[in-house]
């Protein structure tokens, strides 16, 4: 620990904080961890109360940072503005809620946090979903920097939805629009994105109602995104390159530092660090000894993520399905991924009786290291931007059924622009999914994907080592970070989008 003051003055302090799901607290600790190891930076992780506390029971090394025991680590929260009657609940809130209470509560309590802590805040990354509270960190003086957690191509979708509504695309007429192929309308207004459907942009702009509240969010983003020092995004330069170029014409100080996961060696080398969880569920560890008794590359592995709900009859589609396809399969299934409840009890009866020597179900595993796994050959997924890189960066082909926000955007690429991903398109039917999982597994286009997934693999590999562009970036990063001043300027255009922010959610 740190002994005198001139020492603590001398080390940043980062203070980073995320918006209370568990696909944006993965890339944000990761991030942290990175810092600490590369920049020596003393780190407070901030999450709401609600996750904090999910955090805690999960996680014991987190719990341990709670305390102040892991050094340089430091996890503390703030209340979302929610009752607090849910507080034992062990599942995702309601996203557009969550969004607007957090936008409406937060940066009031995030003040008073960052004005009470010591040592004080160097510098703050807030998730870009958490902007009007990165926007107070620069009123204050403190250098703020916005992560935005999911892909560049679903980041830029979001700045171009106001250009959409300008030009008729959105919202829907009526509901009919949905279904009459409207959806599958050719999209050339895009900057590198061109060609693209609108059924593949971020499922906000789907609404008939112009007042929706996530898409009046999504409209704010081109101001809020302009309200700190620069923008981090979790991608790789080769990966999104003509969106990538397209951002940086627009936002010139853009940090492209991904994949995150490929940076897990160097992470490894901080064995305190390495071991503090961000699972807000507890990993089942039993899976791997039954993987490890599989084929290689013969396990279905299926997972969709976080916040995604089943009705009770598309579980049972993807299940028959599955059992359909021959292959031994491995599927986590949440405690709240089933609408009716009960989630793995809500399998069909015969389903368990007919595969159960051949499957494993479990709440939740350790998604990395279970795509890690020779056994792996498919991975059943939501298209969640995690999900998307840790797929790529272990050079697993994907079956898609995206399901929310911009997960139809990062299907689009996987299967178009990748080539390491088919999509089950429509309403789920067991044929379907069945018939996609042993093309991906067996078939001509799946053994296609197979070697471009190795590609994106190594290619993901080679721009997180030192020479490539990802690993630069971090460096400037850290760099930045510790430099960075905030310009009288800056902190009047802190305060305009603060009040923005306030006057949206009001």
């Amino acid at each position: 620990m740190v002994s005198s003051s001139s020492e603590t003055v001398r080390i940043p302090h980062a203070v980073l904080l995320s918006f209370p799901a568990q696909g944006h607290l993965n890339p944000i600790l990761t991030l942290a961890k990175i810092l600490h190891i590369v920049g020596g930076f003393r780190i407070t992780i901030v999450n709401t109360e609600f996750n904090h506390r999910r955090l805690l029971r999960s996680s014991s090394s987190a719990a341990a940072a709670a305390n102040n025991a892991i050094d340089g680590f430091h996890f503390t929260a703030i209340p979302d503005g929610l009752p607090p009657n849910r507080f034992d609940a062990n599942a995702t809130q309601d996203i557009p809620t969550l969004c607007a209470s957090t936008r409406r509560h937060c940066p009031a309590f995030f003040r008073h946090l960052l004005s009470t802590l010591s040592p004080p805040a160097t510098c703050v990354i807030a998730d870009g979903s958490m902007s009007s509270s990165a926007a107070v960190a620069m009123d204050l003086g403190i250098p703020a920097w916005l992560f935005y957690t999911h892909s560049s191509c679903g980041f830029w979708s979001y700045l171009n939805f106001a250009e959409l509504m300008r030009r008729g695309y959105s919202p829907l007429k009526d509901e009919s629009f949905l279904t009459n192929g409207y959806l599958d309308t050719k999209i050339e207004v895009i900057p590198g994105m061109e060609g693209i459907r609108l059924r593949d942009l971020p499922t906000f702009i789907r609404t008939t109602n112009p007042d929706d509240l996530m898409l009046q969010i999504m409209l704010k983003r081109p101001e809020e995104a302009s309200c700190g020092v620069g923008i981090i995004l979790n991608t790789f330069d080769d990966l999104e390159p003509d969106v990538l170029a397209a951002v940086r014409f627009k936002f010139g100080n853009l940090y492209s530092i991904g994949p995150l996961t490929k940076f897990k060696n160097l992470v490894a080398t901080d064995s305190e660090a390495a071991m503090i969880g961000s699972s807000l569920w507890k990993n089942d560890s039993g899976c791997f000894d039954w993987l490890d008794e599989q084929e290689p590359g013969k396990v279905v592995y299926v997972n969709f993520g976080s916040i995604t709900v089943l009705s009770p009859q598309q579980l049972a589609e993807f299940a028959w399905g599955l059992a359909d396809s021959g292959y031994p399969i491995l599927w986590a299934i949440r405690p709240d991924m089933v609408s009716s409840g009960g989630a793995a009890e809500a399998l069909p009866e015969n389903f368990v009786k007919q595969v159960e020597e051949k499957t494993k179900v479990v709440a939740w595993c350790d998604q990395e290291a279970v795509l890690a796994h020779p056994a792996i050959g498919v991975f059943l997924t939501h298209c969640g931007w995690n999900s998307t890189l840790e797929s790529l960066c272990n050079g697993v082909p994907m079956v898609c059924w995206p399901f929310f926000a911009e997960q139809p955007t990062n299907c689009r690429y996987i299967c178009e622009e990748w080539g390491v991903g088919l999509e089950i398109e429509g309403e789920v039917k067991r044929e379907m999914v069945a018939k996609l999982v042993r093309e991906a597994m067996e078939g001509e286009k799946g053994m296609e994907m197979k070697r471009r997934a190795l590609e994106w693999k190594e290619k993901a590999r080679r721009a997180t080592e030192p020479g490539g562009s990802s690993y630069a970036n971090v460096e400037k990063l850290t760099r930045d970070l510790v430099q960075t001043k905030v310009s009288e300027a800056e902190i009047i255009s802190a305060g305009f989008h603060h009040q923005i922010n306030e006057k949206l959610v009001q």
